[in-house]
C-alpha cells in the first residue's frame, strides 16, 4: 500500500508534535574511539538479563562505531549537564575535547564525569528499524550517583524537575 504524499506528511508532523509532548531523560552514549552522542530513546527492555536499548540514525557520524563495536557505554545526564547534552547532539563538535572531562574504561570505552549514572553494555542486538538501527545491550557494570538529579528533554528543549 503506497501512503498519498499528503497524508505522509501530515503523519510525520502528528509524530513530530506529538513526541514533543513527550518528557525524555537525557542519556550520552560512548564507545571506544572515543566516539558518542546524545539520545533521549533510551529505554529499559529487561531486568532479567538486564538489558537496555537506545535508537541510532543510520545517518549518524557515531553509527559506524556503533555498528562495528561490541559494547558501549550509556550515561544519564544530570541536571546540570545540559551543555554536554547540546555539545554531544551538535553534528561536527569536537565531543572529546578540552572541556570533556572523562576517564577511559580498560576496555576502552569512555565514562564521562559528573553524571547521574552510567552503564557498560555489551551488544547483544542490533535491529532494523525504519531509517535507524536500535541497539540492545546487555549491562554488564555501571554506578549510580545519588543526589544528581536528571536531565530532561521536552518541546525540544532541556530542563529540569522544578
Amino acid at each position: 500500500m503506497t501512503i498519498p504524499p499528503d497524508v505522509e506528511t501530515d503523519t510525520r508532523d502528528l509524530f513530530r508534535s506529538a513526541f514533543r509532548r513527550h518528557a525524555a531523560g537525557v542519556a550520552v552514549v560512548t564507545t571506544a574511539g572515543p566516539v558518542g552522542f546524545t539520545a533521549t530513546s533510551l529505554a529499559s527492555v529487561s531486568m532479567e538479563p538486564p538489558l537496555v536499548t537506545f535508537g541510532i540514525g543510520l545517518g549518524s557520524s557515531s553509527w559506524p562505531a556503533i555498528r562495528d563495536r561490541d559494547s558501549f557505554v550509556v550515561h544519564i545526564l544530570g541536571e546540570s549537564q545540559r551543555d554536554l547534552a547540546v555539545l554531544f547532539a551538535r553534528s561536527g563538535a569536537d565531543r572529546f575535547g578540552p572541556e570533556t572531562k572523562y576517564d577511559t574504561l580498560a576496555t576502552g570505552e569512555p565514562v564521562l564525569h559528573g553524571v547521574a549514572a552510567w552503564l557498560r553494555c555489551e551488544i547483544r542486538e542490533r535491529f532494523v528499524a525504519g531509517d535507524h538501527r536500535l541497539v540492545v545491550g546487555l549491562v554488564t557494570e555501571g554506578e549510580t550517583i545519588p543526589g544528581r538529579r536528571p536531565l530532561l528533554y521536552h518541546d525540544g528543549t532541556f530542563g529540569s524537575f522544578t
